[in-house]
């Protein structure tokens, strides 16, 4: 019963990181708009850099935390470093006017997004394994679905809170969650203790497993590219060139995430039916599909524009759950530290890509040739992903029961 329970709350932090994750960037329009924050586009895109430098350093001492200080306090203390990012940006609604005062609010609050998303997400990956044992890439699939729910939730509520004249209600409503959540996991045993032969082994195979990680690196780098253009861009490509409404570009964002989200769950529920490897193989290629028909789409064709960010959400959805899925089969030597090495790549590829796009369109590349350009990334990712999954992972030695049931 206390796993069911433990299980539950895992999902449950899972969707909530979701939510505080897209907090910033489904209420760019308040930071940019004059009667709130003011910001230029230039400074809201700087907002994110302590994000992804945080994200990366803290997902890569994740695991050497955990050892010292154990899984669970890494967890509560992600949730505590999410809980102060969301108390910066409504102690820094009171000086909205002052840009002195509230511009390094917000850049401490992205940082403390950044630290508690790469402490909290491996862990979370970690956890879902650990409480399901006998079906890891379901349960990793199942978890990042609802982190991916809270992603589409997020300019949801804010739609919401914005239309009742009150923007800061979706950092208020993300502070009670995460406050109940701290309250409930304090209470929780999550007791998951890596396996003390496996850190025994790192420090003598970690050559021998570096090539195999680094083609997961290389793999995770690309998509966190593909799926921040898209979750990043995809506004202003329908403003912009494709002639959309503020709703019909809101809209294209909802069904990007939605089609995350929804792909994960149907490819965890049809997983027997369509292997997780093959699954694998298959999504960057409608990734590339993807981005060559954003490229090459007219102004006019908003609601073709939608359908395209759909079928990239398509593409996205269960591919970074995978990585982190079977990177932990895989490279059991350094078991502790796969998921926090994968998160820290994929907050690489997001940086490239949060960062990467304004240059060149300041250098004269339109959007649209960006998203067509793009294609040959998602390209790339398709031809490792042959090689990730090139064979299945040697047989492992099953944990003792007990440990396994925690």
């Amino acid at each position: 019963m206390a796993a069911k329970a433990e299980s539950r709350i895992i999902n449950l932090a899972g969707l909530v990181q979701g939510i505080v994750l897209v907090t910033f960037p489904a209420t760019s329009t308040i930071f940019t708009s004059p009667r709130y924050y003011s910001l230029s586009g230039s400074q809201y895109g700087a907002l994110f850099l302590p994000q992804v430098v945080l994200a990366i350093a803290a997902s890569l001492l994740g695991a050497r935390l955990a050892q010292r200080i154990t899984t669970k306090r890494v967890y509560l203390g992600g949730l505590a470093f999410s809980l102060g990012a969301m108390a910066m940006l409504l102690v820094s609604a009171l000086f909205k006017s002052d840009q002195a005062i509230a511009y390094p609010l917000l850049l401490i609050a992205t940082a403390f997004i950044g630290a508690g998303f790469g402490l909290t997400v491996p862990v979370l990956n970690i956890y879902a394994g650990l409480f399901h044992p006998a079906g890891v890439d379901s349960a990793v699939l199942v978890l990042n679905a609802l982190l991916g729910l809270g992603t589409v939730l997020a300019p949801v509520f804010v739609a919401i809170f914005v239309g009742l004249g009150f923007w800061w209600g979706l950092p208020v409503l993300s502070a009670v969650l995460l406050a109940g959540l701290l309250a409930v996991s304090v209470r929780l045993p999550l007791s998951a203790r890596v396996d003390a032969g496996a850190d025994a082994r790192s420090g003598r195979q970690s050559r021998r497993v570096s090539g195999r990680f680094w083609l997961y690196a290389a793999f995770i780098t690309c998509y966190g590219i593909c799926e921040t253009l898209n979750g990043n861009w995809s506004q202003l490509e329908m403003t912009e060139r494709l002639g959309a409404s503020a709703t019909e570009a809101s809209l294209a964002l909802a069904t990007f995430w939605g089609m995350v989200t929804v792909g994960r769950v149907v490819l965890a529920a049809v997983a027997r039916w369509l292997p997780p490897r093959l699954t694998y193989r298959i999504l960057p290629f409608v990734l590339v599909g993807a981005f060559l028909l954003t490229g090459g789409l007219s102004a006019g064709s908003a609601v073709t524009g939608i359908v395209v960010f759909g079928l990239a959400g398509l593409g996205c959805s269960a591919l970074l759950p995978l990585t982190i899925s079977f990177g932990e089969e895989e490279l059991t030597a350094m078991s502790a530290a796969v998921a926090g090495g994968i998160i820290a790549f994929y907050q690489l590829g997001y940086g490239i890509a949060a960062f990467g796009v304004g240059p060149l369109q300041d250098a004269g590349v339109s959007l649209s040739a960006i998203f067509g350009g793009t294609a040959i990334v998602a390209a790339v990712m398709a031809g490792l992903s042959f090689f990730v999954v090139k064979k299945r992972p040697a047989a492992q030695p099953d944990p003792p029961a007990e440990e396994s049931a925690h």
